[in-house]
């Protein structure tokens, strides 16, 4: 008796002589003969010119190679998105900051929030860092009143909950609950029942 392991399921299979290999596994049901590799190479361009020229469909246009006309790729944009954040750890612990401490600093606060929301540029978790009013007594701020209603979509009192991405510092704010739910009322028609 002879043994093969499933490339799929890593699962030892043993096949009589006589009756010669399996060509399932019988465990995943892959085909066994049929196991197919891809090989990614990381690198630079330079080093897979010969294989370029080497594919069979080399003579075919492909629409990323004409959208990137100044030679940036999405992933180094990306990448380049992110730097600032790099740079700015590398100054706090350049300055003798312990960047150990804030992380756990950051974590603790992050514990005791109700609600944690991630960045929407880094995908970073947000720290709570307050509250400010929409409706400033400068009147910077006039709430719109929805038509068939006579009250305006956000109450006076409406205030922003303020949150910090503790990456890459992105400030965003959010309406605070009861504000969230006096705009869920005035849009359903309900009345106050508070």
């Amino acid at each position: 008796m002879e043994t093969t392991i499933c490339p799929w399921c890593q699962t030892e299979i043993v096949w009589d002589e006589e009756l010669g290999p399996e060509e399932e596994c019988p465990h995943c049901h892959n085909e066994l003969k049929g196991y197919r590799t891809i090989n990614i190479s990381l690198g630079r361009d330079e080093e897979f010119e010969d294989e370029e020229n080497d594919h069979p469909f080399q003579d075919r246009k492909h629409r990323h190679d004409e959208d990137d006309e100044d030679g940036e790729s999405y992933w180094e944009e990306e990448g380049e998105a992110h730097l600032g954040a790099v740079r700015r750890i590398e100054a706090f612990t350049a300055s003798g900051g312990d960047w150990l401490k804030y992380e756990t600093g950051v974590e603790k606060l992050l514990d005791g929030q109700d609600e944690v929301p991630e960045c929407p540029h880094c995908r970073e978790y947000m720290v709570y860092a307050g509250k400010q009013k929409l409706i400033s007594p400068d009147g910077g701020f006039e709430a719109a009143i929805p038509a068939g209603s006579d009250r305006p979509l956000l109450p006076e009192e409406a205030e922003l909950n303020v949150y910090v991405c503790s990456a890459c510092f992105h400030v965003s704010r959010f309406l605070n609950e009861p504000a969230r739910i006096a705009m869920i009322r005035t849009i359903s028609g309900e009345e106050d029942n508070e």
